[in-house]
């Protein structure tokens, strides 16, 4: 089996390196109601939430329709 080569670990600092630069953090300060403040903080996990319960609304109704049309009831 033939010796493997040795991986380089050593940072470039030549000319064409690349710039490592800094992170920025953005914050933005706000005066919001709580209501405004709870959807701020929530809408990440609320907002796929919403709609799937939407969805299923709807889901539900359509089926709902279908039953009363062909069930029968008319």
């Amino acid at each position: 089996m033939a010796k493997q080569k040795k991986k380089r670990n050593k940072v470039y600092t030549g000319a064409d390196a690349s710039v490592s630069r800094p992170t920025v953090t953005r914050i933005s300060a706000e005066n919001r109601n709580s209501l405004q403040q709870w959807w701020f903080e929530k809408k990440r996990f609320a907002k796929p939430v919403l709609i799937g319960v939407g969805v299923a609304i709807i889901v539900i109704w359509l089926l709902i329709e279908l039953f009363r049309a062909f069930g029968g009831n008319a």
